[in-house]
């Protein structure tokens, strides 16, 4: 069964674990010369990181992946992953630091926050089929 979760890594991290992945799309935290999104998918090997984004850039990631993959990256430190979309729950604090330059309010619930970042790269929007 395939799932979709949110987490926060790095360009480096992410490339390690892409071939896991059915799909993945991420939106950089740090500021770069140019807007830098990126995409990759298990059948596809992953876009390099451009110049634009070195590979310790800190990214918000909607991954879609099964079970085993999901599992590795919560077994991964390099991966925060953050609480489901339809939970109620806030991010963490340090989740928040790293989003708010993005416009994310302290309390927001990772639905708030994948509607705000969906205004830069609207494929992290949360949907559901």
């Amino acid at each position: 069964m395939i799932g979709k979760r949110y987490y926060i890594t790095t360009v480096d991290a992410w490339q390690r674990h892409a071939a896991r992945f059915s799909n993945s799309h991420w939106l950089a935290l740090s500021p770069c010369s140019e807007p830098a999104l990126g995409q990759g998918t298990g059948a596809t090997p992953p876009a390099p990181a451009s110049s634009a984004t070195p590979a310790d850039t800190r990214i918000l990631v909607l991954i879609e992946g099964d079970e085993g993959a999901h599992l590795a990256l919560e077994d991964d430190p390099g991966f925060e992953p953050l609480p489901h979309p339809l939970a109620q729950k806030p991010i963490s604090n340090v989740a928040h630091a790293a989003l708010q330059p993005l416009g994310v309010s302290r309390g927001a619930t990772t639905f708030e926050v994948a509607e705000t970042v969906a205004r830069a790269h609207p494929l992290l929007r949360h949907r559901v089929f």
